[in-house]
């Protein structure tokens, strides 16, 4: 069988994307989805996402990372499959999508998408470390020098100890650097750094506004190994934050086909 992809990525977070609204490819397919996106035998990418059909929506998200498993919400993702789907013709300026966290609104200029995220109504704060959910979870820590930072090593030994080992955990080690945060993460499913991770800036931010280093009280400027972000967003006083948008760049690279 054939199937047609397009290759997308968002500040170097690069993803698969199949128009699966005939449902051609299986979504149980988890071994072929780890071999699409092996960079040595496969087309290569971070994860893969199907666009499908879903009544009340333009579309359904269905993302996959790269060992093939079935995960949670993946921003630089859901920007990027809100781009794909303005390319085939299924959105204009705004786009109403579901994934595997609930309802997702974006708005939509070419090559740049504003994409809202779930509100978060609780921040873990630790000593040297925040924890929450972005739609994926995320530990976040601030360190020093983190251009130099041993963010596979550290971030593979926070993933995989006694708490988070089971379902796993994304880990940003971030650092504020004039007024934006450099953040760098580690993430599940990949196993290994990324050059950006949407959920996870996304996380940094919020946790950056709780410390008061955010760039200013309502957004935070972003940089990641692969380009600039922004999120945005309404801090409440008890710590909770609603109104969340996360924006970037969103570029196709290239279209192709494969026998599987």
């Amino acid at each position: 069988m054939t199937i047609l992809f397009s290759k997308y990525e968002g500040t170097g977070n690069d993803f698969i994307i199949i128009d699966n609204r005939d449902l051609k490819f299986d979504r149980k397919k988890n071994e072929l989805v780890k071999k699409l996106c092996d960079r040595r035998f496969g087309i290569g990418a971070d994860g893969l996402m199907l666009l499908q059909n879903v009544q009340g929506y333009d579309f359904e998200m269905v993302y996959y990372n790269s060992d093939g498993n079935e995960s949670s919400m993946c921003g630089n993702g859901g920007r990027c499959i809100v781009e794909f789907a303005r390319a085939l013709g299924l959105v204009k300026k705004t786009a109403f999508f579901l994934a595997s966290d609930g309802e997702h609104e974006a708005v939509v200029n070419t090559g740049f998408i504003s994409l809202k995220m779930n509100n978060v109504s609780k921040v873990e704060l630790g000593a040297d470390y925040s924890f929450l959910n972005t739609g994926s979870p995320h530990y976040v820590a601030f360190v020093n020098n983190v251009e130099n930072f041993d963010v596979a090593g550290k971030g593979r030994a926070i993933r995989n100890n006694d708490r988070f080992k089971a379902e796993g955990t994304n880990v940003n080690f971030v650092e504020k650097k004039y007024n934006d945060l450099f953040v760098r993460t580690y993430e599940r499913g990949v196993e290994g750094e990324t050059f950006s991770c949407g959920t996870g800036v996304t996380a940094a931010a919020l946790v950056a506004a709780l410390k008061s280093v955010s760039t200013t009280e309502s957004f935070c400027d972003i940089k990641t190994l692969g380009g600039n972000l922004k999120v945005k967003f309404t801090k409440h006083p008890d710590n909770s934050f609603t109104d969340i948008w996360l924006e970037g760049p969103a570029t196709f690279v290239f279209k192709g086909e494969i026998t599987i």
